[in-house]
């Protein structure tokens, strides 16, 4: 894999494994990880090699969230968002901006999800309207993951005069009239900064538009989608990766009145194979999906959207399974199950949510337009 992965796992195995559960507990963003990852280049690694980045596939990312994810979900999410955000970029955006992300001076992330639009994050109904040279962005972003920490948000807007459902944009996050709200209190992945984000009349030009106006479901489904649904589906691999790592290890505990373990039960044995089953069938899907993506493959897109699904449904069954084989254990946080509990439940909701894939693959299964 390289020295790219050699620098994420000893990352991932000190530094983030130390800090994960003060992350989760106060809510901190995984500042220090982050800074970690940008010293040693790996905010760039699919940027291209021309402007300094490591010029890795979606292979590589989906294997470096999945190791970042067995230690904490929340440092997974926020980098899943910046590869997510920098695919555009990459594709679409400046050269500056691009070398500022492979050199690590800049963090990006996606500002899609909106109130009025809620988890059909494909339809914005935040407006661009044209003055003179410029374009001026009003929204009310409901979801932005970074949000207080990112250089920029790849965001998302009705079109100023095209065709379309959407335009994407570079907006810089020290934009005048941009307003980040409050901090984020949720269950799980708590560490991730998820803020709404309100823009009133943000002034952006032409040279910020990420492809072209009317385009962005195009920039959408064939850049963004799949990618992000592969990386949070890494996600969820690596808390079950993770999890069972802790009921494993728990498993060696023993009774004191009778020596024996958790591990001489068979009925324990036979629910960590279950969970070893669960979590081996997910990843075989999400490499597939990404052998799939990588060959051009006719069912790269319905891979994609079953690996979401079939990921989120596993990891949330996994740990539910954790849970139970740890017992009263669990429900502490010094084995880091009831975090990983909290943090799986996450990619249930996360749009495109599970019920919104089970209807695209339906749709596609049907015969029907996909995204009809």
């Amino acid at each position: 894999m390289g020295d790219y992965f050699q620098a994420v796992d000893e990352i991932s195995s000190t530094l983030i494994r130390e800090n994960a559960s003060d992350v989760d507990e106060d809510g901190q963003f995984p500042a220090a990880a982050i800074d970690a990852f940008a010293a040693r280049g790996l905010l760039g690694l699919i940027s291209a090699t021309e402007v300094g980045g490591l010029g890795q596939g979606i292979g590589a990312a989906v294997r470096v969230i999945e190791r970042i994810a067995a230690e904490c979900g929340s440092t997974a999410m926020v980098l899943c968002m910046h590869y997510s955000g920098a695919a555009v970029i990459e594709k679409f955006g400046p050269e500056d901006v691009r070398r500022d992300i492979a050199a690590g001076r800049h963090l990006t992330t996606l500002a899609f999800s909106e109130k009025g639009s809620r988890s059909q994050f494909w339809a914005p109904v935040s407006t661009a309207r044209a003055q003179g040279d410029a374009v001026l962005l009003d929204a009310r972003k409901s979801w932005v993951t970074s949000a207080h920490h990112a250089d920029s948000y790849v965001w998302s807007s009705r079109p100023v005069g095209a065709d379309g459902v959407s335009t994407i944009w570079l907006v810089r996050s020290k934009s005048e009239g941009l307003t980040v709200e409050g901090q984020f209190n949720g269950m799980g992945l708590r560490g991730n900064d998820s803020t709404p984000v309100t823009a009133e009349n943000v002034e952006v030009t032409a040279s910020d538009r990420l492809g072209e106006d009317g385009a962005g479901l195009d920039v959408m489904l064939g850049t963004v989608l799949p990618l992000f649904n592969v990386l949070t589906s890494a996600n969820a691999v690596g808390l079950m990766e993770g999890v069972i790592g802790a009921s494993a290890g728990h498993a060696a505990t023993r009774f004191e009145h009778s020596g024996s373990t958790l591990a001489d039960l068979a009925t324990q044995r036979a629910r960590l194979a279950e969970m070893r089953i669960a979590a081996d069938e997910t990843k075989c899907l999400l490499y597939d999906t990404v052998a799939a993506l990588e060959a051009g493959r006719e069912d790269a897109q319905l891979r994609v959207l079953e690996s979401k699904a079939s990921a989120g449904d596993s990891a949330a069954r996994v740990v539910d399974l954790a849970m139970r084989f740890c017992g009263g254990v669990a429900f502490r946080r010094e084995l880091g199950v009831e975090r990983r509990f909290r943090d799986a439940r996450a990619g249930l909701v996360m749009a495109p949510t599970s019920d919104h894939l089970r209807e695209f693959i339906g749709r596609a299964l049907c015969g029907l337009p996909v995204f009809g």
